[in-house]
């Protein structure tokens, strides 16, 4: 019986606390890269003047997935039609939805320095809807929220996100939002913790 209940604990708190369980897929040894590893991670470091990190790290193992998610991102996280301000706002929403505290330690204080107020991502942070939104940030919160829970969006929705950023500015979001989906499926499932010294910023969402 004893033994029995210690293992629904460890089952519970596996469960409960996926940040802090072993990381599934960590950096590949240098002499263990293939040639296509070794090329995807200096044409990384060559788009983005760094070496690889978080998602990128598990991506790694099929490097032209990494290659062309990078290259996505190169886009969408620095060339969207999106200020700052609203691209790091729909990364934040993404990060909530998926309780992704990589995604969310590295892109909130971009968030912040991009002109997001404090109490916008606090309020993200505890999955409430954000009180005293600007005109845009209602429109693409309103956008990205309805499609995550509802696979679709109403015609006011769509009229609103239209109004507000445009045909491009609407597709930009919506790829932001797919492309940190992916990025924070990689990650939950790689189980790739966070940076050392960081903490886990988001509680779970009851399920």
């Amino acid at each position: 019986m004893l033994k029995l209940v210690l293992m629904l604990v460890v089952m519970v708190v596996g469960i409960a606390a996926p940040g802090r369980a072993q990381d599934r897929m960590p950096p590949i040894p240098a002499d263990k890269l293939t040639d296509a590893q070794k090329k995807a991670i200096e044409e990384f470091k060559a788009a983005r003047s760094a070496d690889i990190s978080g998602p990128f790290v598990p991506l790694l193992r099929s490097p032209e997935v990494m290659s062309r998610a990078r290259a996505m991102g190169d886009y969408l996280r620095f060339k969207s039609s999106l200020p700052p301000r609203l691209s790091e706002f729909v990364i934040l929403l993404t990060a909530r939805r998926w309780t992704q505290q990589y995604e969310w330690n590295a892109h909130q204080p971009l968030a912040i320095k991009g002109g997001l107020r404090s109490d916008i991502v606090d309020a993200i942070a505890e999955g409430r809807r954000p009180e005293r939104m600007a005109g845009d940030e209602e429109a693409v919160y309103t956008l990205i929220d309805e499609l995550q829970r509802n696979q679709g969006v109403t015609d006011r929705t769509y009229a609103s996100a239209i109004a507000a950023v445009g045909e491009q500015g609407l597709i930009d979001a919506i790829g932001i939002a797919g492309q940190y989906t992916m990025l924070a499926m990689v990650l939950n499932t790689a189980r790739t913790p966070l940076p050392e010294g960081a903490k886990p910023a988001l509680a779970p969402f009851p399920r």
